[in-house]
């Protein structure tokens, strides 16, 4: 069963980060990339024990670091 806090938490990914998708094709992908791996990672916290916690929350930051990069070099 889908937690709503997650399904709340990847609506909100969603909605941030649209308003970057038009910029570039890259910056889409990196942001695809992102809410794909989000959904994963929230499934893996959720579905295991906190020793996963911070390696899933690592691999978050480093994936939106991404983004913010490219959206650094668009602008």
């Amino acid at each position: 069963m889908t937690d709503a806090t997650s399904v709340e938490a990847i609506d909100n990914a969603r909605v941030l980060l649209h308003q970057f998708k038009g910029k570039s094709e890259t910056i889409a992908q990196a942001i695809d990339h992102f809410l794909l791996d989000f959904m994963t990672l929230l499934f893996v916290v959720e579905a295991t024990r906190e020793r996963f916690h911070n390696p899933a929350r690592r691999l978050a930051r480093i994936r939106l670091s991404r983004i913010r990069l490219l959206l650094t070099r668009c602008s």
